[in-house]
């Protein structure tokens, strides 16, 4: 299975097919939040700019269906999609710095590209839910420990199934082989959905409120 997976995302075509659809669904991500939602905080647009930037039209699918006032109704299902969006932006962004890092300065084995790497997207990913805390005004050490407990069984879950994917699809590949950016692509997807149970599940017990309903934003800020 591995030698067909890679034999068709090595190809470059791939590789600019789907940085085309991409750039695409990022367009359409950016003409729909200022001509449609532009009610959505700022955070959020910067969430799902970044989920659409990792993983193209399924994070544009999961904005449609989840992040936009216009969803006839929400649901934990719907929430745990922007819990798990919110998660990834940060995390996506620390997975690539540390294996830019990891591969591409330090050149370091496996299993230190995998825990340099871990220990990057769980910073990022921690830093997008501890910031936003304290800037509401919540002590450092109050909202480290709330972004510990909400978000590390997501983390772990995400990061472990993307960096498992990555390693074992391009294990060894450098900064120069379309393989590297390709493996990077479907690894960082495959965390976002393996997150997405754990998201919900979180949700549902109450570790995490999950995201707002992007039509309560619309309201508020029309009030």
């Amino acid at each position: 299975m591995r030698d067909a997976v890679v034999a068709v995302i090595s190809q470059p075509a791939f590789l600019a097919g789907w940085l085309v659809l991409s750039l695409l669904c990022i367009g359409l991500l950016v003409r729909d939040l200022a001509q449609a939602n532009p009610e959505i905080g700022r955070l959020m647009k910067v969430v799902w700019g970044l989920t659409v930037f990792y993983s193209g039209p399924i994070g544009l699918a999961i904005y449609w269906t989840t992040g936009r006032k216009q969803i006839a109704t929400d649901s934990i299902w719907r929430r745990g999609w922007r819990s798990t969006a919110h998660c990834y932006s940060g995390c996506g962004m620390g997975e690539i710095v540390g294996l830019l890092i990891a591969v591409g300065l330090l050149a370091l084995a496996t299993w230190a590209t995998a825990l340099l790497t871990f220990a990057f997207a769980f910073t990022f990913g921690l830093a997008l839910t501890v910031g936003p805390l304290m800037q509401d005004g919540v002590p450092f050490g109050t909202a480290l420990r709330d972004g510990i407990t909400s978000e590390t069984a997501s983390i772990v879950v995400m990061e472990v199934v993307a960096i498992g994917v990555d390693l074992w699809l391009a294990g060894g590949a450098g900064l120069g082989d379309v393989l590297f950016w390709s493996s990077l692509v479907v690894s960082l997807s495959l965390g976002l959905l393996a997150a997405w149970p754990v998201n919900v599940a979180l949700v549902a017990l109450g570790v995490k409120e999950g995201m707002h309903d992007p039509r309560e934003m619309a309201a508020q800020a029309q009030t």
